[in-house]
Formats: C-alpha cells, sequence, structure tokens
C-alpha cells in the first residue's frame, strides 16, 4: 500500500467508516462567478442543492440564461448576490426578442438580482412549481418585467419585487406589465410585497390564468402612461387586471394600493368569478377606482378616493360591505398624499419603505401600506 493510499484511508477510517463510501458528487456546489461566461455555465450546469453566488456588477449575457434542471424542496437551487454585492444583468447585448432568464424548473430561490434592459419579457418562469423570488428587481425591458406562465405553476413565491419603466415598443405599449401571471393554471402562487410602477401597460395582469393567485402588501402605481412619446401608445394602465379572456376564477387581494394609475386602480377585466378584494385603496385613478360590473367578487373595507370616473362600478352580483362608498361607512382622512416616500428605498430586510402616504390611522377601512 502506497503511503497516499494509506494516508487516505486512514483519515477516512478516522471519520467514519460510512463517510468512506460517500460520493465527492454527492456534496452540494457553492460556485461564485464573476465572469458572463461563468454565470452562464452556473445556470445551465446547476443541480438540486447548487448555490450561486455572483459577485457585484454588471453581466451583459449575449444568449438567454436558462435551465430546465429541478432543485427539491430540501435541497432548491440557489441563485443569489455574493454578500450584500449588487449584481446588474443586463439585456442590452442579447438579440431582439430574448429574454434575459428564463426557468423551466421547480425549486430555485433567486435574490438580490436586477434584470435591466430586456429586448422582451426580463424573467419569465415557465411551469415551474416552488419557486421564490425576493428582492428581485426587473426595470427598463421590452414586455412584462416578471412572468409566471404555463401550466403547472404551483406555489410559487414573488417577495419584494421591484417592476418599473418596461415598454414594448412593437406594440404600442399594450402589453409590458410589472408582474404577469397570464396563460396558465396553478394553484397556491403569491406576490407580496412587490412595487409595480410606470410600466406602460397594467401594473399586475392575470389575463388568461385559471387558478387563484393571492396578492398581498403590494403597491401599483403610474401605470398606463405615455412616458416614451408613443404617438400611437396603447396602453391600458390598470393597477390590478385580475383576469380576461373567459376565466372564472377567485383571486385574492389584501392590504395592496392603486394610485395615479391611467386606467382602473382594481378591476375584474370581464373576470366574473368570486374575486376577494380585502382593505385595499384605490387613490386618483383615471377611471375607476374598482369596476366590478359584471362578476361575482367580494368587496370588504376598501378605500377609494379621487378617481376619475368614479368610485365604484358593482353589478348585482357583487358583495360589498364595510366600504367607503356603502351606506353609513365614513371616509377616514389620509395622513399625507405626497407620494415621495414610495419610491425611497426598501428596508435591510426588502420591505417596502415607511411612509405616511395614504395611511389614515384606521384599523377598519383601507391598506395600511406596508
Amino acid at each position: 500500500m502506497s503511503r497516499r493510499t494509506a494516508l487516505s484511508l486512514g483519515a477516512a477510517l478516522a471519520l467514519g467508516a460510512g463517510l468512506a463510501a460517500l460520493p465527492a458528487q454527492a456534496r452540494a456546489a457553492t460556485v461564485v462567478v464573476d465572469t458572463t461566461a461563468e454565470l452562464t455555465s452556473a445556470i445551465s450546469g446547476a443541480t438540486a442543492g447548487t448555490v450561486i453566488q455572483v459577485r457585484g456588477g454588471t453581466y451583459y449575457p449575449t444568449a438567454t440564461l436558462q435551465s430546465t434542471t429541478n432543485g427539491t424542496s430540501s435541497s432548491p437551487v440557489t441563485l443569489t448576490a455574493y454578500g450584500s454585492e449588487t449584481v446588474k444583468i443586463d439585456g442590452s447585448s442579447l438579440p431582439s426578442g430574448d429574454w434575459i432568464f428564463k426557468l423551466t424548473a421547480d425549486y430555485w430561490n433567486v435574490s438580490g438580482i436586477t434584470f435591466q434592459n430586456s429586448p422582451d419579457s426580463a424573467v419569465v418562469c415557465q411551469s415551474c412549481t416552488g419557486t421564490v423570488w425576493n428582492n428581485v428587481k426587473t426595470i427598463d425591458g421590452g414586455d412584462s418585467g416578471f412572468t409566471l406562465t404555463g401550466d403547472g405553476t404551483v406555489n410559487n413565491t414573488v417577495r419584494n419585487l421591484d417592476s418599473y419603466g418596461n415598454y414594448d415598443a412593437a406594440t404600442h405599449g399594450e402589453n409590458a406589465d410589472g408582474v404577469a401571471v397570464k396563460f396558465g393554471s396553478g394553484t397556491g402562487n403569491l406576490i407580496t410585497g412587490a412595487r409595480l410602477y410606470n410600466n406602460s401597460d397594467d401594473g399586475i395582469d392575470f389575463w388568461s390564468f385559471s387558478s387563484p393567485v393571492t396578492v398581498e402588501h403590494t403597491w401599483s402605481f403610474g401605470n398606463g402612461k405615455n412616458r416614451w412619446g408613443d404617438s400611437a401608445f396603447a396602453g391600458d394602465g390598470n393597477g390590478y387586471k385580475l383576469g380576461g379572456d373567459g376565466e372564472v376564477v377567485a383571486h385574492v387581494v389584501n392590504n395592496s394600493a392603486a394610485w395615479d394609475d391611467a386606467g382602473s386602480g382594481f378591476t375584474e377585466n370581464s373576470n366574473t368569478g368570486a374575486i376577494v378584494i380585502n382593505r385595499t385603496t384605490a387613490y386618483a385613478n383615471g377611471k375607476y377606482g374598482y369596476y366590478f360590473a359584471t362578476g361575482s367578487a367580494r368587496l370588504g373595507k376598501n378605500l377609494a378616493v379621487g378617481n376619475g370616473t368614479a368610485a365604484v362600478s358593482k353589478g348585482s352580483s357583487v358583495t360589498s360591505a364595510g366600504n367607503n362608498w356603502d351606506s353609513g361607512v365614513s371616509t377616514p382622512s389620509f395622513v399625507s398624499t405626497d407620494a415621495s416616500t414610495t419610491y425611497n428605498s426598501r428596508s435591510s430586510g426588502g420591505t417596502l419603505p415607511a411612509t405616511t402616504f395614504l395611511t389614515t390611522g384606521s384599523t377598519t377601512i383601507g391598506a395600511t401600506m406596508n
């Protein structure tokens, strides 16, 4: 027996005979990358449990970053910024029509990364299960910033997303939303703590998605305004577009706000399902605060102030109680109508910035703005 072999065997036995047979590849790898080539390779080559840490800087891929490799619920694939470093993945070198990042995979955790200047959508998660997106930005893209799509879209969480400035020039702003959950199905999907603003179409759009999605603690504002000098501009500008394409589904929106959108703050968009809208605020939107004229929505403890067409349009099948347009319910005063603080940096933990904008101190009506 050679000296090297004897030493290796002795070390293994000292650690326990069971470990001697453990293959090295069974241990999850942590990969630190600092070039675009390394980033591309790490994403395409990831396996369950891989942790990809991206050093600070701006990365310019020349093809869509993508993976079809699944993590597991106990060993997700992790893609994250290295420590507190600032990471931007920029799509300006991609071919026309490309996305920056596409997952067709389960159990990935993505955090601390900005996806910007995409020719098309920035991030697309197709038929994904169990993904978690935290403190991600999707900005200034050529279509919707962040998209969940496809059947089998199950139990995904989008937390503390900023998505803004997205505009689809080819279709004159008609399609670029902050968040799009479209053309698919699957339960357990949650959007929480999002800021969706200054997008050419809607803040959030659930067109042709046939399963309930929950939204909470989210702000949608300034959407649907022609900020691009487009003479044929076609953006709708709803804060929360909660359906379309004939789907009947009971989406849920809790403790969220819409303001300064060109269209309506909250709209069924032809979805006749029992949508639940609870403790939200619609302020100074161009059309209705709440448009639920044909469906069977349940509207409770909502606050509509200063919207262009009317506070609410509700059909005979809508359940409405505790809202400031209901009999006997007063409209509390706002502490502030200065929205400047809503653009501030998020907290160190990624939550929405502290603000008194649209707060009232009420414990019974309107969004708490946190």
